[in-house]
């Protein structure tokens, strides 16, 4: 054999075996399963909410997230998303190859339908029934939703063709269940309506056993791979920052947050961990996983240089300071004479309550590894 075909015959097997070590590579670094995640199923409140809101009944209709700039970035029109764009539900669908899920209310009509799942959040919803804040002499609005009306909406939805001829078990197999975020805005509203901090915190082993009941329920019904998110820590909102000011600079940390409203936070996170532990041994065949959101938002804080955001701005609202809220009746944003800024990219909030997209997106980052990672296939 000459040196030259020999030579060509060591080049063309190093340049195959390259090939092999490349797509091998591709292929262990690509996020995909067996038997890949087929529908969503969400629950929760603002933060997840892709339209629901504003088609239920009139004061929904008319609720800020129902007008522009909201969806400004993405859709280029409001579609009841508390954001300028895309939320975390929306991100978690486009990993998973999924169209958006569409919202339970008037979702059915559009081309996709509920072929991959069911968006149950409903903006200003609580964990807790509207009972529970009656017998405490607080107001809740008309749209809420609490989780039991949307578990009641999901028992309706799989009543339905969803799973004609199959049972629960094999229909929701392939399938994700998102148990929030909610629970913010049962303590919201005790804070906002001048509550102590001390009875907002009896709150919270009520708000964990609500959201443990309804995992419960969806495991129940079929579910094996179920998400339980944890809190955000408040005490980095704008609007309680503002609402909420301490005059002495021991009370904020190195970021400029709120830290008594974080320990609150991480009080409530605790607990809820502690109730996806149990869970876990309850029902050891089923994936739970707790949803990290408070050190995912924190991750996005401290990294806000690096990502891109304005440090300047990182702990103010790029609209308004109230949003979907009438919290103080003032500035939200939507409102008339309330300006945008011209950056949405540059902030992490919103309109005070809510995240910009670009901060959800970071935030998905962070979670869906984790999430995707423990899915179960059967």
């Amino acid at each position: 054999m000459s040196i030259t075909k020999a030579s060509h015959l060591v080049f063309n097997f190093a340049l195959t075996l390259l090939l092999f070590v490349s797509l091998a590579h591709a292929a262990a670094s690509k996020p995909t399963t067996e038997c890949p995640v087929q529908s969503i199923y969400q629950f929760g409140d603002s933060i997840a909410d892709t339209g629901n809101l504003i088609r239920n009944g009139p004061v929904g209709a008319r609720s800020h997230a129902a007008r522009f700039p909201y969806g400004q970035t993405y859709f280029h029109r409001a579609t009841g998303r508390c954001s300028n764009g895309q939320l975390m539900v929306d991100y978690l669908a486009r990993t998973l190859r999924l169209p958006l899920v569409n919202p339970y209310l008037g979702g059915r009509n559009t081309r996709s339908g509920f072929k991959n799942g069911v968006n149950f959040a409903v903006a200003g919803s609580t964990a807790l029934n509207s009972s529970f804040f009656a017998a405490r002499n607080l107001h809740v609005p008309t749209t809420n939703t609490p989780l039991s009306t949307q578990l009641a909406w999901f028992k309706t939805h799989m009543r339905s063709s969803v799973c004609r001829g199959v049972s629960s078990s094999d229909c929701l197999k392939r399938s994700l269940f998102m148990m929030g975020e909610i629970g913010g805005n049962d303590y919201n509203y005790g804070f906002f309506q001048g509550k102590p901090m001390q009875e907002v915190r009896s709150y919270i082993p009520h708000v964990v056993g609500a959201i443990t009941s309804a995992a419960r329920e969806v495991i129940r019904a079929g579910a094996v791979n179920v998400v339980i998110p944890g809190n955000f820590p408040v005490g980095c909102f704008p609007i309680y920052l503002m609402s909420f000011p301490v005059y002495d600079p021991r009370a904020y940390d190195d970021k400029g947050c709120l830290k008594h409203l974080n320990g609150f936070a991480m009080d409530h996170n605790n607990q809820l961990q502690e109730a996806v532990a149990s869970l876990k041994m309850e029902f050891p065949n089923v994936v739970i996983v707790y949803g990290d959101y408070y050190n995912a938002f924190q991750s996005v804080l401290r990294l806000a240089s690096a990502l891109g955001f304005d440090e300047r701005v990182a702990l103010r609202s790029c609209c308004g300071i109230g949003g979907a809220y009438n919290y103080d009746g003032k500035r939200q944003c939507g409102a008339l004479g309330v300006p945008v800024c011209p950056s949405p990219d540059k902030f992490i909030s919103w309109d005070g309550v809510h995240l910009t997209q670009k901060a959800y997106r970071h935030m998905s980052k962070f979670l869906n590894k984790n999430i995707l990672s423990q899915i179960k296939c059967t």
